[in-house]
């Protein structure tokens, strides 16, 4: 692989699209101070991805386009393109040749090209490193950069050994390991926090899900029971149902026969309205034959009393009188009050007028004799007057009662008499419709009988259907509760025949302890399914199983990582060793050329570095630092004829041949597609200028060279001198001399 052109378009003092063909192994680019010739070797690092603006002598990103002149206008963007021959495919890409290109505008945005596609810078660093080329390498050595090998730290100096070794690649992977390893450890931490986070609330979740699973166990054992409680309540209902319809159905008959035999039975006591008439006719006689039987014995009471009250007024009409003793006696008042009192009592029970008028006249006359006899004898003979007419008047009253009495029992014969013939009548009669009348009896106590029973069908009806509806509302309940398995009771093996005979109570407490099972199961649950539960606790349960299983995957990663890391370590150390063997040998060859003798070589040193520690740092600042190993390299050289042994005593061009030693030394041990040398043969005499062009010969058999010089012993090793000059404008010119074509033309 080789370059074959630089194209450049604006770029710094490049207005103008110029380009070069780099044909030969050694092209030589040669001008005046100042004309634009470092333009070059910068336009190739920027070509090559450099991100630097300083190592490109530049402040901003618009100082790298060019920024126009008193003739010339200023471009707006600047682009550089480098096409490399891939015939031998050293780039991994199945094309002959490879052009890189990179453009950029004044807003500082930046595009890349590979074969006029786009691409990221990424891709191209990925790209160059395939061969070991890159923005900043050790195949691009700049003006005044020849001796920062010599005079970089020893840890400086090792990056660019390893660079030009490339080990860099090694160091990227690394780096990448190290990103990745605490990517990866920042994961493990993350999944760490987030399984400590979860774990109570799955510790929650899991008595939860043991109250679940409880409930589970209750629904399977409710669903055992309502599957029998179901079966047998269905089995049940349908008989009864049948049954009532059955029975309901019989008594309907029944009834209906009833009730026309009954028609029938009736139809047959046609004489029944007489006969009723008849009996009507004999109860009323009976009646009327009792009224008259009491009001004779009333009557007769009244007689007596009359009878009575006039033996008493004798009496008291001839008893002597005593004048003098006007003391009545405890006795003969309490006898006269109760006389008075028995004989009101008898007036307020009659209802004889005249009766009534005589007890009053009776009783006003007695307490008439009670208050004279209390005054004394002059009233003895008015008291005598009135006793005889008072018993006159009971005489008179007696008479009349009796007659009265003889009426009606002249009365009550006649009505006997009468009640017999009617009684004779109606014996007759019924004897006629004896058989009617029982068989009309009978019916119309069969005809109550079936409607009684009517009736209480009716109501057994009525509790059958709450019965129904509540078998309904079990089975609305038990879906809620057992989910549609409920249904299933259907399939329950069930001995119908004997399920019927077993009294209800049994029925009845199944369905108790199916009633004690829900309140269990609703107290466990709270009347949810638990579904919910159960697929919130899968789901946290999942979720620490994959940050578990992540954890174990990101730990077996990490440790992957480092592995990887101490591989590429021990492969880095060992490539590093046995690349300074062979440094050190070109090295010493090369010195011994450029010197005429002496010796030359790289040595790893090891500086030990102050540490603080984050120990150190909690304890403060007077504790004891850490220590670690920082390796380097050291140049160690011995100069013929001179006792100078360290770097710091050589002169200037000592110095500049050393380094260019060492920078070809390295050149040789991994060979660079190209290598670029701006000036740095500037510091060189005429002698040691030859020895510089003998060893860039040397050189470009490995590598293609561009070099920039002011050396004419350097120009005359090149195949292709390109001449660089500046005019007024401002504006670098390119002028080209091939030496194989002109020796051809020459001959």
């Amino acid at each position: 692989m080789r370059v074959k052109s630089l194209e450049i378009s604006g770029f710094k003092s490049f207005a103008k699209k110029s380009v070069f063909d780099f044909g030969a192994a050694i092209t030589s680019i040669v001008g005046p101070n100042g004309s634009g010739k470092s333009n070059v070797a910068e336009a190739l690092r920027f070509v090559l991805g450099e991100q630097s603006l300083k190592s490109m002598r530049g402040k901003r990103t618009e100082d790298l386009i060019f920024n126009g002149s008193k003739s010339a206008e200023r471009q707006n963007r600047a682009k550089v393109t480098i096409i490399f021959d891939n015939r031998d495919r050293t780039f991994p890409v199945d094309f002959d040749e490879v052009a890189i290109a990179r453009e950029i505008h004044r807003d500082a945005s930046s595009e890349y090209f590979l074969n006029g596609s786009s691409v990221r810078l990424k891709d191209v660093i990925e790209l160059l490193s395939a061969v070991h080329i890159g923005a900043s390498g050790h195949h691009i050595i700049s003006q005044g950069e020849a001796d920062r090998i010599l005079n970089s730290s020893p840890k400086d100096r090792r990056a660019m050994i390893e660079d030009a070794l490339g080990l860099k690649v090694y160091h990227w992977r690394i780096a990448e390991s190290e990103k990745k390893l605490v990517k990866t450890e920042e994961n493990m931490r993350q999944s760490e926090s987030l399984r400590r986070e979860i774990a109570p609330h799955i510790k929650f979740l899991k008595k939860q899900v043991e109250k679940v699973e409880q409930a589970r166990s209750l629904r399977d054992e409710l669903t055992g029971l309502y599957d029998e409680y179901l079966k047998r309540e269905e089995a049940y209902l349908k008989h009864t149902r049948e049954a009532q319809k059955i029975e309901r159905e019989t008594l309907e008959g029944e009834l209906h026969t009833t009730n026309e035999e009954l028609e029938r039975a009736e139809a047959l006591r046609g004489a029944r309205h007489t006969e009723s008439t008849e009996a009507n006719e004999l109860l009323r006689v009976r009646g009327e034959l009792g009224n008259i039987r009491r009001e004779r014995d009333e009557l007769a009471r009244k007689i007596g009393r009359l009878e009575g009250m006039i033996e008493m007024e004798e009496r008291r009409l001839n008893a002597p009188v005593e004048s003098q003793d006007k003391m009545i006696s405890a006795r003969e008042s309490e006898s006269m009050a109760q006389e008075l009192f028995t004989e009101l009592g008898y007036a307020e029970s009659s209802e004889d007028y005249l009766y009534i008028k005589g007890v009053v006249s009776r009783t006003r006359t007695r307490i008439g004799q009670f208050l004279e006899h209390l005054r004394g004898d002059a009233g003895v003979s008015a008291r005598s007057e009135e006793a005889r007419h008072a018993i006159d008047g009971l005489k008179g009253e007696r008479e009349a009662l009796v007659v009265a009495q003889r009426d009606l029992e002249v009365k009550s014969m006649q009505l006997e008499a009468q009640a017999r013939e009617l009684e004779k009548a109606l014996e007759a009669k019924r004897a006629e419709t004896s058989d009617a009348e029982r068989a009309s009896f009978e019916l119309r106590s069969k005809k109550q009988e079936l409607t009684l029973r009517l009736s209480m069908l009716r109501d057994h009806a009525e509790n059958f259907a709450r019965e129904e509806v509540a078998f309904r509302e079990e089975l609305r309940e038990g879906g809620i509760l057992v989910g549609r398995t409920i249904l299933d009771y259907v399939n329950f093996p069930l001995d119908v025949e004997q399920a019927l005979t077993e009294s209800r109570a049994e029925q009845e407490a199944r369905r108790k302890k199916i009633e004690r099972t829900k309140i269990r199961l609703e107290d466990i649950m709270g009347g949810g399914s638990g579904e919910e539960i159960m697929r919130e606790y899968e789901e946290a349960v999942a979720r620490d199983e994959f940050l578990a299983k992540e954890l174990q995957d990101l730990e077996a990663s990490a440790e992957s990582l480092r592995a990887l890391m101490r591989e590429l370590e021990e492969t880095l150390n060992g490539q590093f060793k046995e690349g300074i063997s062979k440094i050190n040998k070109q090295f010493s060859e090369f010195f011994a050329l450029m010197f005429g003798g002496g010796t030359a070589s790289l040595q790893v040193s090891y500086e030990k570095k102050r540490k603080r520690s984050d120990t150190d740092i909690a304890e403060g600042p007077d504790e004891t630092e850490g220590e670690e190993s920082e390796e380097g390299i050291e140049v160690s050289i011995a100069l013929p004829h001179k006792k100078i042994r360290g770097l710091q005593m050589l002169s200037g061009g000592e110095r500049a041949l050393t380094s260019i030693a060492l920078l070809f030394a390295v050149s040789q041990v991994n060979p660079p597609p190209f290598l670029v040398l701006d000036e740095t043969d500037a510091a060189l005499d005429e002698a040691n200028s030859r020895k510089y062009g003998d060893m860039i010969e040397n050189l470009a058999k490995y590598s293609q060279l561009v070099v920039i010089t002011h050396n004419r012993e350097t120009m005359s090793r090149a195949g292709i001198i390109y001449g660089v000059t500046m005019g007024s404008d401002a504006i670098s010119k390119l002028l080209s001399i091939k030496f194989d074509e002109a020796a051809q033309l020459a001959k």
